[in-house]
């Protein structure tokens, strides 16, 4: 079916503040999604229904059958391919006007400034730390804005930092709402979450983006939006930009910012479900759980989860095999690099894919 831009966003065009002005302001516009997960998936959708022109969608990760609950732009035939790959398809198929081009690795230190600077605006669709801080870091250092969403259970953060003002300055970003990277939050996998806050929480985003293309409105510049979907509770922390761009390039040399889930694993240190099933009742093999109230489909000797997993409490017989499990093998090999650090000649394995891949 063939339809014009007319058609299309007829119902957005007849809005006395956006019009064909704004309408053409989104088609000439560029944006980056990082994640195509719960944030990620119907960010991208709406921004391509909304008519942003180009779309750039980056996400390592492949469907898995515990996504579909709250990513609902993914079918059950989708489980185990890339995220961004089926996105990307998904929204070729509704958004002709949008040119959408994705990657399938993982976005890096080596490889942020080249993704940002080919874009007007970088939306955060992940639920990695690591990345939230390189994202931010990046976008501050190259004086791009970012468009900032977080999700812990029940509660749901959005704000748009580094926005440039009409001073010349520019607006808060995430270090001065947190100068610090935290190292106990659990992400999803661990704490869990509830599909109705991811899709709010996304939807604010996206809210965000069409008003710094189009220029109505007021973005949530200097404020970091907390919202409760149990309580119906609203919290707006305002923020000073005082953590600057010197400050956070300077940052930026020395830092890393290496998610373990993100980065490639070492292949010698994994052991497949199917090796696994065949090694069940070995009495040389221990099983340690890394995540709390795992549905394991054999006994596992200890469980210690991965925010309280420190390996020299760890008492370990060298005549044995270790193998770290949880939901999807990412947590699981953090567990087995600290492991591995403290004890290098023992033989420690990864469950690869995790329980979500032992069938």
């Amino acid at each position: 079916m063939k339809t014009t831009k007319n058609q299309l966003f007829k119902r957005q065009i007849t809005l006395q503040e956006i019009g064909d002005v704004g309408q053409e302001k989104l088609q000439n516009a560029s944006v980056l999604v990082v994640g195509c997960g719960g944030l990620g998936s119907p960010i991208a959708v709406y921004l391509a229904s909304s008519g942003i022109g180009k779309l750039h969608l980056v996400d390592f990760d492949t469907v898995d059958v515990t996504n579909l609950h709250r990513q609902v732009f993914y079918a059950l035939d989708d489980v185990y391919q890339p995220k961004a790959e089926v996105l990307s398809k998904f929204i070729k198929k509704r958004a002709p006007f949008t040119e959408v081009t994705f990657s399938n690795n993982p976005i890096t230190k080596s490889t942020v400034f080249e993704l940002i600077e080919k874009v007007d605006i970088i939306v955060d669709g992940t639920d990695s730390l690591p990345t939230k801080y390189l994202l931010n870091d990046a976008c501050v250092v190259k004086n791009k804005p970012l468009v900032y969403g977080s999700l812990y259970k029940f509660d749901g953060y959005v704000a748009t930092f580094n926005v440039l003002q009409k001073d010349g300055s520019y607006s808060a970003n995430l270090r001065d709402a947190f100068p610090e990277m935290a190292t106990d939050i659990p992400n999803c996998e661990e704490a869990g979450t509830l599909n109705a806050i991811v899709g709010m929480i996304a939807m604010q985003q996206v809210n965000e983006v069409l008003k710094l293309v189009t220029g109505i409105g007021k973005p949530l510049t200097n404020q970091l939006r907390i919202y409760n979907t149990l309580q119906n509770t609203e919290l707006k922390m305002k923020l000073k930009p005082t953590f600057l761009k010197d400050k956070i390039a300077k940052l930026f040399k020395v830092q890393t910012y290496v998610d373990v889930a993100c980065s490639g694993q070492n292949p010698h240190w994994q052991i497949s479900p199917e090796e696994l099933k065949e090694k069940i009742g070995n009495e040389n093999l221990e099983i340690i759980a890394v995540l709390n109230n795992l549905k394991l489909p054999f006994e596992v000797q200890q469980t210690i989860h991965i925010n309280s997993f420190d390996a020299d409490k760890i008492t370990v017989d060298k005549s044995k095999t270790y193998v770290m499990v949880c939901q999807r093998g990412f947590n699981s090999y953090r567990a087995t690099v600290k492991l591995k650090n403290k004890y290098p000649d023992l033989e420690v394995l990864n469950l690869t894919g995790g329980i979500s891949s032992y069938n």
